[in-house]
């Protein structure tokens, strides 16, 4: 029996729901059928001539090259995926079967769109990674690497940024930024005309061009300072506002984002959100057990700490450390006279003013009411310890506003106890600077 076909085969071929494809030897269409719209945005007369690689996605051309020479070498390709750029711009996810015809020296291939398919997979799979990744993120700087890689295999993604609002400085911020063309940009003011900051300051997102090809949430914004075809921009939400946002823009490809790509992002943000909310917490507990809470200078908890990595790396180096314990003197009078209020301006002041007089690297902590202990690193002997004394009385002398249009004078006893000519070790040096200082005050009445 014959195949007899009561219409022309290229019509049976322009049926099938699947895109027949002919590539001749130099890479270019000489044959596609009409199903080839639907799968790629054009329609076959616009394919016919031009080189396949054209219309491939170009993150996939190098693997896609490797595929046609081996179906050129005689291999079949039964299950081929990769990706094209659909002529509105969005990328499409196609399974090939393909083979060589050694006479007519063509790659016969069939394609099918399975983009609703890799992506229902793919989303569920990012879903969880998603989730795992906020959950078991050593940091956020760790985190947003495994956002960004994550949201990598689902859309192209080699343009994002985390941008987070700092109400301190009233300044937008660049914590994450990965963008081959721009290098990351200094802290911008809330109101630039930017996709970050207009992200941030309208809680909306911004989606350009949208499924309609207008602009979603795009008036006023100047984008003509990047070469950039598609962006979108979410917010990331907190309990009362908005802390930041992120965004990906395509760069110079001709790319768009879907709607479905829009949702990603907006999930992502709800998770990295809540994560970053979490570390903020996280952070303000760890601070708030090892600094005092009046005048955040470290407590005794992070005092004990700090000394004894001083006096391990002075060991080490052969190197002198002195610690300075200071009591004020007079402050009760001041808390009675005045009340609580004036008192603890008054030592939020002496902290202040103690913090001026030291370098980075030394430690000034408040270890109980009024008393407060000083480490100094790497200090030349006792003579420089007994000149920090000076300085520290020099420093106090100016009396201290404490409200009310108020003024209190204020002085204090120091001791002063070196590593390692008074002790080796944290208890004892602190001991013997807490009992320099009561002998001071005992001298001076």
């Amino acid at each position: 029996m014959t195949n007899d076909l009561p219409i022309p085969l290229e019509q049976v071929l322009d049926l099938l729901l699947d895109a027949v494809c002919a590539v001749d030897a130099q890479g270019r269409f000489v044959f596609v059928s009409a199903a080839a719209e639907q799968v790629f945005g054009y329609p076959p007369e616009e394919m016919l001539g031009r080189k396949m690689m054209d219309f491939v996605f170009e993150e996939d051309r190098s693997r896609t090259m490797d595929a046609a020479r081996q179906v050129m070498a005689g291999q079949p390709l039964p299950h081929f995926e990769n990706r094209y750029v659909h002529k509105d711009g969005r990328l499409v996810h196609v399974m090939w079967s393909a083979r060589w015809s050694e006479e007519a020296g063509l790659r016969i291939g069939v394609a099918r769109d399975v983009t609703e398919i890799r992506h229902a997979e793919r989303m569920q799979n990012a879903l969880y990674q998603i989730s795992a990744a906020s959950h078991q993120a050593e940091g956020l700087d760790t985190l947003y690497q495994r956002l960004h890689r994550i949201l990598a295999d689902l859309l192209p993604a080699s343009h994002f940024t985390v941008a987070l609002y700092e109400p301190e400085t009233q300044r937008v911020t660049y914590p994450y930024w990965q963008d081959p063309e721009r290098p990351t940009p200094p802290p911008q003011p809330l109101e630039a005309h930017l996709v970050s900051t207009q992200v941030i300051r309208t809680g909306e997102p911004i989606w350009i061009p949208d499924e309609d090809g207008g602009s979603t949430g795009a008036n006023g914004l100047q984008l003509a300072n990047v070469d950039a075809q598609a962006w979108l921009g979410v917010p990331l939400p907190m309990a009362d506002g908005v802390m930041g946002a992120l965004v990906m823009h395509s760069g110079s490809r001709p790319l768009r984002y879907s709607r479905q790509d829009l949702e990603l992002l907006q999930f992502v943000s709800l998770q990295l959100a809540a994560a970053i909310e979490h570390q903020r917490a996280q952070a303000w507990l760890e601070h708030a057990a090892r600094h005092d809470p009046l005048t955040g200078l470290p407590n005794r908890w992070m005092l004990q700490d700090r000394l004894e990595v001083a006096l391990r790396w002075a060991h080490r180096y052969e190197e002198q450390v002195a610690v300075v314990y200071l009591d004020l003197d007079g402050f009760k009078q001041i808390n009675d006279r005045w009340g609580h209020e004036a008192g603890d301006r008054l030592l939020q002041e002496v902290a202040r003013r103690l913090t001026g007089c030291v370098r980075e690297a030394d430690t000034v902590s408040r270890v109980g009411g009024d008393e407060f202990v000083l480490v100094l690193n790497n200090i030349d002997g006792r003579e420089a310890a007994e000149r920090m004394r000076k300085k520290i009385h020099a420093a106090l002398e100016a009396p201290c506003a404490i409200g009310e249009g108020r003024e209190a004078a204020i002085r204090g006893s120091i001791g002063l106890a070196l590593y390692p000519e008074d002790g080796e070790d944290r208890e004892t040096l602190i001991r013997i600077g807490d009992g320099a200082m009561y002998a001071e005050k005992r001298r001076r009445g």
